[in-house]
């Protein structure tokens, strides 16, 4: 019997002699931000009042003036172009999740017919592009004949350079709006968002008598959850390679049951794609700090260090594309999928969150004494009655059909928001609520008794670690676990810093009304913290996400429980769910609608996709080889010794009802993919999609899979789990 291609390229892989190693060896230091056109390089390149301006734009967000602006592009293409860039591009996040760039040359032929060569680069260029807006989604606020878009420079994100091809192009982060001025991007949401939790945190801060902060940060440090595959198997899957996961695949006779890959050696070629990923990502002053086996095989993550909120989006989205370059070039494929592969490990992203003020200091610290720091405590009420409050917008910030398949798993918080505290941080919201004094535990005098004479006394963290909460405060932050791999990590922190800067400013009201009123802050504080820990306890939850136990109690408390990405966005129009972006100006209602919209198209076309993969694969790649596996069966039971022989029929047997199961499957899959294309709306086609669709999809699987472990693994003809997560 002849083999498949892919037996032969996994005899290619296995005769593999030649491991790559890193290609530079540079060292971090020296290149640490070489490529971006940071505040360091303006302030050597600027005017002084120029750069003073500039500085003071984005510490504070005035309007830059235009002619500060041709000074400063004057200085930007003069620097790109020593480095060796010939473009520029106006590099922006539509809604369609990824990011979006048109390049324009830096030097053009001069329009005059003779030899000169014109250096175009003004302030007006710098500020403002027009692309096309009629092909990104809208959500209805562009229509096709309404091509008009602006990219508007976002001066908080430096500008830095990235080699493209052969040639170098200058990169300028920049939001994008319609031509009403209504955002069509992430990042107009996100700077919105920030401008509000800093100015309703700057009011709590003012109450506390602090007059020297004139902003407060939003930061994030996302850690990135991704797997590496051999790009010869990947080349082999379509299903990869359209959709990001395997839509057919049985389970590898060995997975993540020993857990030896978590924190397990890195091998030679992974380490080698991991140095060359980190040397760009330092060029780009992207701080890598952390890179580990993930548990499942095949499955890795990097983490970086805590940036302020927008450049932490703009550099994980850079993350995700440079993964993705660098893989190819080792001969891998960098799958950044949420469950790529069926009973494995999904990989998600880990948003950690703080707030911290422009003196230095983070807001979320408990200090020592947590139980004596007023001010912290105060910010803590405000991330707890965010979450209780809002927990709908929350669950909004990480839809997805990707997501779906890993929200809730074993490996993933479940779609119920909920807060996890730790021990001493809950007794003392108890002890709060309940008015009693609570136990003055400090977290600098807890000592770990280890029972070896040889170790050093360890002092004991204030919480423990709960890997099943999709929201946990971890020392001096909360990490928003339920963020998809695959995702913008804008959604996340859009819904997270509109929802705390509901709260603050709720917090802020009272606390302003209550002392203009002669109340002493201490006792308005007190009897704030006593009402909002009482209010919002229910939020609180330090146990197993996992168990089935909690779904009832969650329910108990009146938390909503959103298991998929269609019960979650039919919430999105709810006024109440509206009101959380629209009180500060964050997204307009018509903008919020066209969100839904964008968001259920985009889960239709994600299952559609994955609906016509399954026929078209089902037809034209599984069925043949099981056809042809059981007519030379068939022949063979039929001649000789083996006619009439028992277990050679059952085995044929099982075969043709797969088979024939697996047609039946198909069939069905045809008709009402068919009906599903006639529903006009986006909502019911959603809807229908989940219902109708999925379980089809799942069952088709079923056969498929079955088939995989019954047919000679000769004839197989689609790469297999054992080989695409374990040959690296």
């Amino acid at each position: 019997m002849p083999l498949t291609l892919r037996n032969t390229v996994r005899a290619s892989i296995a005769a593999d002699t030649v491991k790559p190693v890193s290609k530079t060896g540079a060292v971090p230091s020296e290149i640490f931000g070489c490529n971006v056109f940071s505040m360091k390089v303006m302030h050597e390149r600027l005017p002084k009042n120029v750069y003073s301006r500039l500085e003071q734009s984005v510490a504070g967000g005035e309007r830059l003036q235009e002619s500060d602006a041709d000074v400063v592009a004057g200085a930007m293409r003069d620097w790109a172009i020593e480095r060796g860039a010939t473009h520029y591009t106006h590099w922006f996040q539509p809604l369609t999740g990824a990011t979006a760039e048109k390049h324009d040359a830096f030097l053009t032929p001069s329009p005059f017919g003779d030899e000169r060569i014109i250096s175009e680069f003004s302030g007006k260029m710098l500020i403002k592009g027009e692309p096309d807006a009629s092909s990104f989604p809208s959500g209805g606020i562009r229509s096709t004949f309404e091509a008009r878009g602006y990219t508007v420079w976002d001066p908080t994100s430096p500008a830095f350079i990235i080699a493209t091809g052969s040639g170098k192009t200058l990169y300028i982060p920049c939001i994008f709006l319609s031509y009403t001025g209504e955002s069509l991007d992430s990042k107009t949401p996100l700077l919105r968002a920030l401008d509000a939790v800093s100015g309703q945190a700057l009011r709590v801060l003012r109450v506390f008598g602090n007059a020297t902060a004139y902003k407060v940060n939003a930061m994030v440090g996302s850690e990135q959850e991704y797997f590496l595959i051999d790009r010869r198997y990947y080349n082999l899957r379509t299903d990869l390679m359209l959709c990001g996961r395997t839509v057919f695949g049985a389970r590898p006779c060995k997975g993540q049951e020993l857990e030896d890959q978590y924190f397990g050696a890195i091998s030679r070629r992974v380490i080698a794609f991991m140095t060359d990923v980190e040397e760009r990502m330092f060029a780009l002053g992207i701080p890598a700090r952390t890179r580990h086996n993930e548990v499942a095989p095949g499955q890795y993550e990097i983490a970086p260090m805590f940036e302020t909120a927008n450049l932490a989006v703009d550099h994980n989205m850079l993350t995700m594309q440079i993964m993705c370059e660098t893989a190819a070039e080792h001969g891998f494929a960098c799958l950044l999928h949420e469950k790529p592969f069926a009973g494995i490990n999904g990989s998600g992203k880990h948003n950690n969150w703080s707030l911290c003020d422009s003196d230095g200091n983070n807001l979320l610290d408990p200090g020592n004494t947590p139980l004596d720091n007023a001010q912290f405590l105060v910010f803590l009420a405000a991330v707890l009655r965010a979450v209780h409050k809002h927990s709908v917008a929350l669950r909004l910030g990480v839809v997805g059909a990707g997501n779906d398949h890993r929200l809730g798993a074993n490996e993933a918080p479940p779609a119920i928001l909920s807060v996890f505290l730790g021990e001493q941080l809950t007794e003392i919201v108890e002890a709060l609520s309940e008015g009693r004094p609570g136990k003055a535990g400090s977290t600098g005098g807890m000592i770990m008794e280890v029972g070896v004479s040889s170790l050093p006394k360890l002092p004991k963290d204030s919480t423990d670690r709960n890997r099943t909460s999709p929201f946990a405060f971890t020392g001096n932050k909360f990490e928003f676990r339920a963020v998809g791999a695959s995702q913008s990590i804008a959604p996340a922190n859009i819904a997270l810093s509109a929802a705390v800067a509901n709260a603050l400013d709720d917090i802020a009201t009272e606390l302003e009304t209550e002392i203009a009123g002669g109340v002493p802050l201490n006792s308005a504080v007190q009897a704030l913290l006593a009402r909002l820990f009482k209010e919002h306890k229910p939020i609180i939850f330090n146990g197993n996400g996992y168990a089935e136990e909690w779904q009832g109690e969650a329910e108990r408390r009146g938390l909503p429980n959103l298991k998929d990405t269609v019960s979650a966005v039919q919430r999105y129009s709810d006024p109440d769910v509206m009101d959380v972006f629209r009180r500060h100006g964050i997204l307009s209602e018509r903008e919020l609608l066209a969100r839904q919209e964008v968001l259920l198209e985009n889960y239709v076309k994600d299952v559609h996709v994955e609906t016509k993969l399954v026929q078209v694969m089902g037809r034209s790649v599984i069925l043949p080889a099981a056809f042809k596996f059981a007519a030379e069966i068939s022949t063979y039971a039929a001649g000789g010794k083996q006619s009439g022989n028992p277990a050679l029929s059952r085995y044929l047997s099982d075969i043709s009802g797969k088979i024939e199961g697996l047609l039946k499957t198909l069939d069905a899959i045809d008709a009402k993919h068919t009906e599903l294309d006639e529903i006009e709306e986006f909502m019911d086609k959603a809807v229908a999609a989940r219902d109708q669709l999925l379980p089809l999809l799942i069952e088709c699987r079923e056969y498929v899979d079955a088939l995989e472990g019954m047919l000679d693994d000769a004839v197989w003809p689609l790469p297999k789990y054992n080989e695409m997560l374990w040959q690296h």
